[in-house]
């Protein structure tokens, strides 16, 4: 295991480097979360966001494995997200009617009631209001989140389901950048190449989701085939592996213990450069 591969480390932060995302998990949610902060997650994912998420039964999760001594809040890395109304079902966070920065704190201070928590340790824009550009409410939703975080309601800010030119726009035109990416990452798409390096270039951290899901092809391909026989792995843990190697920070929603278990042993995993490479390649 190469030294700090577990965590990486910003502003005195640790944050641990492979996310449970959850996702669709419904009623299971609780159950699920409390099964991965168990099999050694220490990073959350959710949402305020009824339509897919189901975030209080994730602090239900969360509540459990604390209470059982299983884990500290001071051991995990709870991230969730506000979502534009055009992203959510009738079961709303907040009043429609009102301006989108008191949107923003509505949406948090149920996430934070929904969680049992104080604070949130990663608050992330669930992604534009548009589809392409940004307008003024992509502008009044980050400047509500700069300011929940600039008094201290959470660690660090993010967005997702973000373009290249989107990204660029909101990192020049606001007082607190994002210091975390996420986005669904295909292979047919470069692995999302240009916004990856867009994030090196700027010290942000980019986590990949649906890296399972989004690349079924190359996950049961010949290349990732090979390498995950000569290591003796299965495909989905090459696939994370080359995604922690290559700068990423993966997110997993399996509902399987043997899995969650799979997946987070890819930090024993060791590939080789050319292994790297050639999964890189399978891009195009």
């Amino acid at each position: 295991m190469a030294p700090n591969d577990l965590f990486l480390n910003i502003d005195g932060t640790r944050i641990p480097r492979f996310f449970y995302g959850t996702a669709w998990k419904e009623e299971q949610t609780a159950a699920l979360v409390g099964q991965a902060i168990r099999s050694g997650f220490r990073s959350i994912d959710t949402a305020n966001q009824r339509k897919h998420y189901f975030e209080q039964a994730v602090g239900e999760g969360i509540s459990g494995c604390i209470a059982d001594g299983t884990v500290k809040r001071a051991e995990l890395f709870v991230q969730s997200k506000f979502t534009f109304r055009r992203g959510q079902d009738e079961r709303l966070p907040y009043d429609p009617a009102a301006p989108v920065g008191e949107q923003v704190e509505q949406s948090f201070a149920s996430s934070l009631e929904h969680l049992g928590l104080e604070h949130l340790d990663s608050l992330v824009l669930h992604g534009p209001s548009r589809g392409s550009g940004l307008v003024d409410e992509d502008w009044a939703a980050w400047r509500a989140m700069e300011a929940i975080r600039a008094r201290g309601g959470c660690r660090f800010l993010g967005i997702s389901n973000v373009q290249l030119d989107q990204l660029q726009a909101l990192t020049d035109g606001v007082k607190m950048p994002p210091q975390f990416v996420q986005n669904r990452c295909y292979a047919v798409r470069g692995w999302d190449r240009s916004v990856r390096r867009f994030c090196q270039e700027h010290n942000m951290i980019y986590q990949g989701f649906s890296l399972l899901t989004a690349n079924r092809d190359i996950l049961g391909g010949e290349t990732v085939g090979q390498i995950a026989t000569r290591h003796g792995c299965t495909p989905a843990q090459v696939i994370f592996r080359f995604a922690l190697d290559v700068g990423m920070l993966p997110l997993t929603g399996t509902t399987s213990q043997k899995h969650m278990q799979e997946d987070l042993a890819v930090f024993d995993l060791c590939l080789e450069r050319g292994e790297v490479a050639r999964i890189d390649k399978l891009a195009g």
